[in-house]
């Protein structure tokens, strides 16, 4: 599984790769974990509103940070 974070590096980024990495661990998943702070990859996902999360490269969130345990849900699929 390959979760990408989309982000410059603001509060709410952070916050989300956090969030990420609890959920990841909580569930025991073997996941590529990326942090994206170029803008244009960022725009190349259509995210024009951060943070965003992409899972398998399909945008999932933008613009907000879901709790643990809607990423739980979001990765449990």
């Amino acid at each position: 599984m390959e979760i990408k974070v989309l982000g410059p590096g603001c509060a709410n980024c952070k916050k989300l790769e956090a969030n990420v990495f609890e959920a990841v661990a909580q569930l025991d998943l073997d996941a590529d974990i990326q942090k994206v702070e170029d803008i244009q990859e960022i725009m190349s996902y259509g995210v024009l509103s951060t943070p965003g999360l992409v899972v398998d490269g399909v945008v999932k969130i933008s613009g907000r940070v879901p709790s643990v345990a809607e990423i739980i849900a979001i990765l449990k699929g």
